[in-house]
């Protein structure tokens, strides 16, 4: 479930340009970050159940962060 959705930026890279937001969220394993990209931004809205497939994970400041990335997709499963 995604607990809060912060401010929307645009950035401008050599890979994307565009919208992105971070969020946080909850699962069964606890807390978790997640990164919305472009029209991402616009769909996930606070309480979403969300589903993301072949996306990232890694782990930034020992915290786990999630994200569809280039490749994957995210989907909502429930508002």
């Amino acid at each position: 479930m995604v607990l809060r959705i912060y401010p929307v930026r645009r950035i401008a890279s050599d890979r994307y340009t565009g919208p992105v937001a971070a969020a946080c969220g909850r699962d069964e394993s606890g807390i978790i970050g997640l990164v919305l990209w472009g029209e991402q931004t616009d769909m996930v809205q606070v309480g979403d159940i969300i589903r993301i497939t072949n996306g990232w994970c890694r782990r930034r400041n020992g915290e786990l962060v999630v994200s569809t990335g280039n490749d994957g997709a995210l989907s909502i499963l429930d508002r």
